[in-house]
């Protein structure tokens, strides 16, 4: 005996419902499930099946991405273990020979009076000034050996006296030296005085700060890229900032250079398709960069205080590349955080449905309602996020 099917367009072919069960209109088994919504056909068939043997139609959440590369799951940047430059123990900031001002220019005008009076103790001084000065005319009765004398040591006595006096600033030093022999360093400020014999340098002790150019570098997955720090440091030593290097300020500029390209090949620029850490955490990247620059400048007496990249970018030739590459990751991230939040949506409404009661579904109603449900939440939020 032939059964009768249900012949219905747009329906797999299934037997009638049972004897006794209230027949269902064609018509209202295609009513919309939101009325009035207006949706349109998507490619969602890859979410349901068409098999009737298969059972009910349950949304899964999205599926995990894949593990990272193990060079992704490295631990934060930080400043590779190395042996830092030797400091010579022998050269070290010590205080230097010094004297007030006041008491060089005290002695000066005692020599300069001493030379005066072999002057007019020699007959010398003309009567004018003698009598300007209340003394007495004294005849001419030569120099001889013993005021010539006299005279000499004064002169280098006042040389000594008025050629050693300086005027110490704020803010910096000087490191003083007598034939190639460190004798010390001076910070006193005002009117000083030190040994004409000795040889004077000045070296700036302020609180400086130091912007680079955009330096060349490599991340770990080999991109070129143009960074930019900024130092802030001062000399702490100024026996070994003067004597331990040639230029100090060259040298601590040449190992910021070296100190960038080994940390921030590291890592990479951007971590497109995973949570991994990248460049991007500028206080990670600048204490890193500060821990290896400050081991590595203490040999030449600088304290450095901080290194901040203030830009980090990719080189000229590969900027273009990467930031269609960033943007295509920003929308598949997007995508599929809206998917993701769709199917809990649809998922949560026809466990409601199901839950209260409200409707009684079988496998090809269920589907037919999670396939309306997905379309309609995915047009409607794809149209908010438009918006």
């Amino acid at each position: 005996m032939h059964t009768p099917t249900d012949s219905t367009p747009g329906r797999e072919p299934g037997p009638r419902p049972a004897p006794g069960a209230l027949p269902e209109p064609a018509a209202a088994r295609r009513v919309a499930v939101i009325k009035g919504e207006t949706t349109s056909e998507i490619p969602v068939h890859l979410l349901f099946r068409d098999d009737t043997g298969a059972g009910p139609v349950v949304p899964q959440p999205a599926p995990k991405p894949a593990a990272p590369p193990a060079r992704r799951r490295a631990r934060p940047v930080a400043a590779p273990a190395r042996p830092a430059v030797p400091a010579d123990p022998e050269l070290a900031e010590r205080a230097g020979p010094v004297l007030p001002g006041a008491v060089a220019v005290l002695a000066g005008l005692a020599v300069l009076a001493g030379c005066a009076a072999v002057v007019w103790s020699a007959g010398l001084l003309p009567a004018e000034p003698a009598r300007a000065l209340r003394l007495p005319v004294r005849p001419y009765a030569g120099m001889g050996a013993v005021r010539w004398g006299l005279l000499a040591l004064g002169t280098l006595a006042l040389v000594g006296c008025f050629g050693g006096l300086a005027r110490g600033r704020v803010g910096y030093a000087w490191v003083l030296s007598l034939f190639g022999e460190y004798r010390g360093s001076v910070r006193r400020t005002g009117l000083v005085w030190m040994s004409p014999l000795l040889l004077r340098r000045r070296v700036d002790v302020r609180l400086r700060h130091w912007r680079s150019e955009p330096m060349p570098a490599v991340d770990a997955d080999g991109t070129a890229l143009r960074a930019v720090v900024l130092v802030v440091w001062r000399v702490k030593d100024t026996a070994r900032a003067a004597l331990a290097v040639e230029d100090h300020v060259v040298y601590l500029r040449e190992q910021v250079e070296a100190a960038m390209a080994r940390v921030l090949s590291q890592l990479p620029a951007d971590a497109f398709h995973d949570d991994a850490p990248t460049l991007r955490d500028a206080e990670a990247v600048g204490d890193a960069l500060t821990r290896l620059l400050r081991a590595e400048a203490e040999a030449v007496g600088i304290e450095v205080y901080a290194v901040q990249p203030t830009r980090i970018e990719y080189a000229p030739e590969v900027a273009a590349a990467m930031r269609r590459r960033r943007v295509a990751a920003l929308d598949a991230r997007h995508r599929d955080a809206v998917l993701s939040s769709v199917v809990d949506a649809v998922d949560d409404t026809v466990g409601r449905l199901t839950a209260r009661g409200l409707v009684e579904l079988d496998d090809y109603e269920r589907r037919v309602l999670v396939k309306d449900l997905t379309v309609a939440f995915y047009t409607g939020r794809g149209g908010a996020e438009g918006v």
